[in-house]
């Protein structure tokens, strides 16, 4: 199992009402309730449903969809660690202990694609 981000809600979000949620951004969920995003026509698992939604994400396009998620749902991606994960003027950061360190422009990212790390 890799490190986990989740997003984080002050109100949950029952999976009845998730579909319907991200539908409009171009998200999907599979019957394994996996939450999908397409990149080069290919569908790509971004998160799951574990009562709350889940990421173990293996780039930084990984990291860029889960962020448009969170903001998407109304709330924020959170790290094991605390860390916060968020988009400010464009551009995908992680903020620690008070400190923001950029990911990258997040247009950029979401084109390169869903390569490993």
């Amino acid at each position: 199992m890799g490190y986990e981000l989740r997003v984080v809600r002050e109100s949950p979000l029952a999976f009845a009402e998730l579909a319907k949620a991200i539908a409009p951004a171009g998200f999907e969920l599979s019957a394994a309730e996996e939450i999908l995003a397409k990149h080069g026509g290919d569908a790509h698992t971004v998160g799951r449903w574990r009562g709350e939604i889940v990421g173990e994400p293996g780039s930084d396009w990984h990291v860029a969809q889960l962020v448009r998620l969170s903001s998407v749902l109304g709330g924020r991606l959170v790290g094991e660690d605390g860390e916060i994960y968020a988009l400010t003027d464009g551009v995908v950061e992680v903020v620690t202990n008070g400190n923001a360190a950029e990911i990258g422009k997040f247009d950029e990212i979401v084109a390169a694609g869903p390569d490993s790390w």
